[in-house]
This record gives structure tokens, C-alpha cells and sequence, in this order.
């Protein structure tokens, strides 16, 4: 399953929403240096789906705010 994730870096607090079918807002604490952010998304969709961190890829979109993640 591919989804669409829409992140804010510096937020207040880690929380994620659906916004649409496929597709989903996150708002991260970390900061989006040395990959912080993107291991914080990995985390935060891995307790939202209920699932382990390594069934979760971002398969575009490492350095952008808008990714593409591929859950196995």
C-alpha cells in the first residue's frame, strides 16, 4: 500500500491525520536535519498503523515535505 504524507517539521507535538483516501497530514516535533524528521514520520506511522518501523519506506520525497510511503 502507497500512501501520501503531507509533513510539518517543528510542531508543537507529533500528531497525524487523514486528510483524504491515501492521503495524510503530520505534524513533527523534530527537525528536518540529519534525517531527524523523517525517522520521527517512520515512528509516528508505525504506532498510527499498528505496525513495525520496517514495513514502512518513504519511497520519494526524503528531502521534501510531501512523500510517498510504501507500507509492506
Amino acid at each position: 500500500m502507497k500512501i501520501i504524507v503531507s509533513v510539518k517539521p517543528h510542531a508543537k507535538k507529533d500528531h497525524i491525520e487523514a486528510v483524504g483516501e491515501g492521503r495524510y497530514d503530520a505534524q513533527i516535533k523534530a527537525v528536518p536535519a540529519e534525517g531527524k524528521a523523517n525517522d520521527a514520520l517512520i515512528k509516528l506511522l508505525a504506532d498510527y498503523f499498528d505496525i513495525t518501523r520496517s514495513r514502512i519506506k518513504i519511497v520519494s520525497g526524503v528531502s521534501s515535505r510531501k512523500k510517498i510511503i510504501e507500507i509492506r
